[in-house]
This record gives C-alpha cells, structure tokens and sequence, in this order.
C-alpha cells in the first residue's frame, strides 16, 4: 500500500503541468479530471477483493471495461435497435403497400401530359418520378416514427467513441513512468508499459474487429437471404446493361475490414495498458453483437408465418 501511495504521488508531480501554454485555471481544470480518473482507478485497483493469483491492475482494467460498457453503451445499442425494427417493421411496409397505387398515379400524369419516347425512355422517366415521390413519402415517415436511419448508425459512434477515447486517454497516461503498471505483467505483456513484444494481442484485436464486421452475415431469416440474392442479381443484371451500380453497404464494410488491420498495426505501438482495454472493449462489442443479433433472428422467425404445406388427397377409387 506504500509503495501504491509513492508511485500514485509520483505520477501526480511528474505530470504537474509546468509553463502558461493557456489561461491558467482552464488548464488546472483540464489536468485535474485527468488526475482525478487515474488515481481513482488506482484506488479502486487497490481496493477490489481480488485473489492473490490475479494481477490487479489488468484485472481492474477488464472489469471496468466490462461495467461501463453494460452501464453506458448497451441501453443505446438496444435503444438503436429498437429504431431500427421500428424503420424495418412499421415503415418499409408502409411504403411497400404505396408502391402500386404511385405508380399507376405517375403513369396517369405522365399520359396526361402527353409524355412521349421510347419504352426504354418511358419506364426510366416513370421509375425516377416514383422513386422521388417515394423517397420523400419515406423520410416524412421516418422523420414521424423517430427511426431516421442516418441518426440510428450514427448513435454507436456518439456513444462509443468518447468513453474508448477517455479511458485510452487515462490508461495512457497510467503508463507514462513512474508507475506502478511497470511492476505487473499479463498474458503476453511484460508490462502494462510497454507494447507487446509478440503482437498476439493486437493481432488478435484485428480478428476480433474482423469478426464484428463479418458476423452481420450469419443471422439473418431465410426471407432476407432471399431477398438478398434477389437484389444482388438485380445489381447484376444492371451491371451487364452497363449501369453503374453503388453499394453503400459493401463500401462501408471495405472501409471497416480496412480499419481492422488498421488496428492491428497501431496496436503494436501503444503500451500494454492500453492494448488490453481495447482487446477486451472489442471482445464484450463481438459478443454484445451476437446476443443481439440472435435474439433478432428468433424474433423475427416466430413473426414469419408458417408456410402453407398443401397436401395433395389421394384420388377415390371409383
């Protein structure tokens, strides 16, 4: 315990902020929060009821990990889903079921107006009128049950990023010398310092991120794999007319199989403290994913309704 009161007292004077960079009591403000975030992780390093045969600190990082993303992260993630089974469930049917009386009011207006052309010409002026109107008919439904789906993407990042932000930022800080992070190693770490001389943690941080990326594929109806192959040969059909076809989806998931191996290099450079915290934030994010993920797909296969087995009579012997 003495030793764990000099180290923490020696973090405090090594990082005293020495010169006038800024206004005076902006900055003792900003370095105090930080201050008051490591030593009260050490406190409560200290004061958890831990075995002997577990490193405290890594443990205390693993744990808090675990809390905090269960107190602040998970009730957005359900809150996002909810959003978005709203946008799926209440209004895509909405605008399926006003598919058909659009579109035979845009080709009364276009024969009203006398629009003349080729059928290819027609159909592509027909399509494009309905499309608009659609689109619009869509965002003032989205806009009116809550569920926008820009919004609904956007608040895993919003929540996420300043808690993996600040709690970097702290395990940083912890690891800057003298500390007592240096004394206590874990896994394949030497040190909660130092980078891991392996690279079997960042490496695994990259599969576990892969993971993430590629699991959105594994639970999904037999209703939405259909569909899926329907509209991935729609794309195909249009590509071999020559069309140019973006998909959104399948940018974004390059971008994030990117950002994985990303990981793994950055990774490889931060301390050892740090590298841990990220491991087990993307190992509870993988997991959190799957839950949720399945508990969808059993809900959504006991809405599914049954399908009609007609068995065929046998004929009466006449």
């Amino acid at each position: 315990m003495l030793a764990h009161c000099s180290a923490r007292r020696a973090v405090t004077v090594l990082h005293r902020p020495c010169g006038k960079v800024q206004p005076r009591n902006f900055q003792r403000r900003t370095f105090v929060s930080i201050e008051t975030l490591t030593n009260g992780f050490l406190d409560v390093a200290t004061a958890l009821p831990l075995p002997p045969s577990f490193p405290p600190y890594s443990t205390t990082i693993i744990i808090c990990t675990i809390v905090s993303r269960l107190i602040w992260t998970v009730p957005f993630s359900i809150w996002a889903k909810q959003r978005q089974r709203r946008a799926e469930e209440e209004v895509m049917p909405i605008i399926n079921s006003l598919k058909p009386g659009v579109s035979k009011l845009v080709l009364a207006e276009m024969q009203k107006a006398g629009v003349r052309g080729t059928k290819e010409q027609i159909q592509a002026a027909h399509g494009k009128r309905v499309k608009q109107l659609l689109t619009t008919r869509r965002k003032q439904l989205f806009s009116e049950y809550r569920c926008s789906p820009g919004f609904t993407m956007a608040i895993p990042i919003i929540t996420q990023v300043p808690l993996f932000m600040g709690f970097s930022i702290v395990l940083n800080r912890l690891s800057q010398a003298p500390t007592p992070f240096d004394s206590e190693s874990f896994l394949t770490l030497s040190t909660l310092v130092h980078a891991d001389p392996t690279a079997t943690l960042p490496i695994a941080l990259g599969l576990i991120t892969l993971a993430n990326v590629e699991s959105s594929r594994w639970f999904i109806t037999d209703a939405q794999r259909e569909r899926q192959e329907k509209v991935q040969k729609w794309k195909e059909d249009r590509v071999a007319r020559g069309e140019t076809v973006i998909e959104p989806q399948k940018i974004i998931k390059s971008t994030l199989r990117l950002i994985s191996v990303g990981r793994i290099v950055v990774a490889t450079m931060v301390p050892g403290g740090v590298i841990l915290y990220w491991v087990t934030s993307a190992t509870f994010g993988l997991v959190q994913t799957w839950i949720m993920d399945y508990w969808e797909l059993r809900r959504k296969r006991k809405l599914a309704p049954a399908p009609a087995h007609s068995k065929k009579r046998p004929a009466a012997k006449q």
